[in-house]
């Protein structure tokens, strides 16, 4: 079995896996990394949404041998330390969360916008495209534009 050595939140990690085995199922079932959530497996809902390098990628659908040698960030590595990032402080100050599912994803999708556009439009915010079933996208919103007032 290949092995494939990547960092994750940080923490150089080797895992020998197939190469096609998607990243997700590393991430929670080898690594044990759960803020990534699985919902479809074919990049619709976006639960998943996590970083790879910095720019914002859907684990379900990103084979773990696109990983070698580069950085994942998931919601876990967000924070440093104790101290929330911007839009994780956004999210609580807008009471965005009703059941919580999609939250880690919705929060990492938003990261990786604000590092495109420190001024986002409604119509780039628009383009994050994670499903919220409860429907919280005002709260959302209104977290993003809270976060890069803030960033």
């Amino acid at each position: 079995m290949p092995s494939h050595t990547f960092t994750v939140n940080g923490r150089s990690v080797t895992v020998d896996a197939p190469d096609d085995l998607p990243l997700l199922w590393v991430l929670r079932d080898m690594l044990g990394v759960r803020g990534p959530k699985y919902g479809c497996g074919v990049d619709v809902c976006k639960a998943c949404t996590s970083h790879l390098d910095g720019a914002d990628i859907r684990p379900c659908v990103v084979p773990v041998s696109a990983c070698a040698g580069r950085t994942v960030t998931t919601i876990e590595g967000l924070a440093d330390g104790d101290e929330l990032h911007p839009v994780q402080e956004a999210w609580l100050e807008q009471d965005v969360a009703q059941c919580g599912f999609c939250q880690p994803g919705q929060i990492m999708a938003a990261v990786a916008l604000l590092k495109r556009t420190g001024s986002p439009t409604d119509e780039d915010i628009d383009a994050i495209a994670n499903i919220c079933r409860c429907g919280t996208y005002f709260r959302i919103r209104e977290a993003i534009r809270s976060a890069a007032r803030k960033m």
